[in-house]
């Protein structure tokens, strides 16, 4: 039986390897590629890197028709290309999707495909960086939305109401009536993207003032998204014209009820602006190889985690103790995960479920009013076991599929 253990943990160490993500090459074009479609000849400059989405399952969502239709998700190998012309930089994702699913109604069973693309403000230190999907206390992150949604009423930054009154409680009628319906086809949006800054859960807000702009189209074709993001290299909250700074993508499958943290994600992945000099911390140390004995690492997680938390097939722990680790290891950088084992309160996710016991909570606030950890520090953990537990939880991840 050990023997068969590591086995098991070396090839999923060796998976893991193989799948490592890519460095994503952006090739400086000649031209402006602020405003460019995922379809611009543009982009044959540029080669595909792969990089690889894994499902989110640390926080378990109250739709039990969501959870069954996501139980067995593997991860997904997406395909990015980047260009830039020294002020803006343009990405182009595609991935593959066997449904259309657009969101044309205010609905609570109907949900849209959509992307997303991450970049933290600070980045130059590997050891600090936001936590994937929501950012950190202190370490914010800039978000640029997209969904596949179909005609959307609303005063559309207008403030007249009017119009989104049903037409069969209008007072007019024949003519009246039309000219009423086509003003309200007038008035519709059918382009969903949205910037948001964030650090941390429940602190998300959405960016208003023009101070971080970004052009989002999506397209879907033969049973593939292509989504295409441009934005200046330089804006009021963001700065990404440096050598290398790292970025992460998530997607969401409409056909399968993902919305919010119900989604496919990456940690975060180097892109080097080709041409462009200089070094930096991120350049050297992101995405660096896991040092560390797998198999030891895998019992001391026996021994000190899976009274709380679950992962892959271990699940002592009740459901909602703790956040699920199953796929930690996809989305979470290896700098990420000491940080969590030595200064459990660095990152706070909420985590409480209302179907969960009130006993469950994941954190509790102290007399200032500050959320700290339930998980203790496991500081005491010598030097070398510290690294074969991460070592372990990197192996923790879905296979493509």
């Amino acid at each position: 039986m050990k023997r068969f253990l590591k086995i098991t943990m070396i090839v999923c160490l060796l998976s893991s390897l193989l799948l490592a993500n890519e460095t994503i090459k952006a090739m400086k074009v000649p031209g402006n590629v602020s405003d460019i479609s995922p379809t611009s000849k543009a982009w044959l400059s540029a080669t595909y890197q792969n990089v690889i989405l894994y499902p989110q399952t640390t926080i378990k969502t109250n739709d039990r028709d969501a959870n069954e239709l996501n139980i067995n998700n593997g991860a997904k190998k997406v395909r990015v290309k980047a260009i830039y012309d020294g002020k803006n930089i343009s990405f182009l994702i595609k991935w593959k999707d066997s449904t259309q699913s657009i969101q044309d109604t205010y609905s609570s069973t109907v949900y849209a495909d959509g992307f997303a693309m991450q970049f933290p403000v600070e980045y130059k230190n590997v050891d600090r960086l936001p936590y994937i999907g929501m950012g950190s206390k202190g370490r914010a992150v800039i978000i640029h939305l997209q969904k596949a949604t179909g005609d959307i009423y609303e005063p559309n930054g207008g403030d007249d109401v009017y119009y989104q009154i049903n037409e069969d409680n209008q007072n007019v009628f024949e003519e009246e009536l039309q000219k009423y319906i086509d003003e309200v086809k007038s008035r519709a949006i059918n382009d969903y993207q949205r910037v948001f800054i964030s650090e941390g859960f429940r602190s998300m807000t959405q960016i208003k003032d023009n101070s971080t702009i970004g052009k989002m189209q999506m397209i879907y074709k033969n049973g593939y998204w292509r989504g295409s993001l441009s934005r200046p290299l330089k804006a009021e909250y963001l700065n990404l014209n440096s050598s290398v700074f790292p970025i992460a993508f998530a997607v969401w499958d409409g056909d399968k009820k993902n919305r919010a943290g119900l989604k496919l994600l990456s940690s975060w992945i180097k892109v080097n602006l080709v041409g462009k000099s200089g070094e930096n911390k991120i350049a050297i140390d992101l995405n660096s190889e896991v040092k560390g004995d797998v198999v030891n690492g895998a019992k001391i997680a026996q021994n000190n985690c899976t009274a709380c938390h679950r992962y892959k097939d271990i699940d002592m722990a009740p459901d909602y103790m703790a956040p699920n680790l199953t796929n930690i290891g996809g989305y979470a950088t290896t700098e990420y995960l000491m940080e969590s084992i030595i200064d459990p309160n660095a990152v706070i996710v909420p985590g409480y479920n209302r179907n969960a016991h009130k006993n469950f909570y994941w954190y509790e606030l102290d007399e200032d009013g500050v959320r700290t950890s339930i998980m203790p520090s496991y500081d005491w953990l010598d030097k070398k076991s510290r690294e074969d537990l991460v070592a372990f939880l990197k192996t923790l991840k879905a296979e493509v599929k």
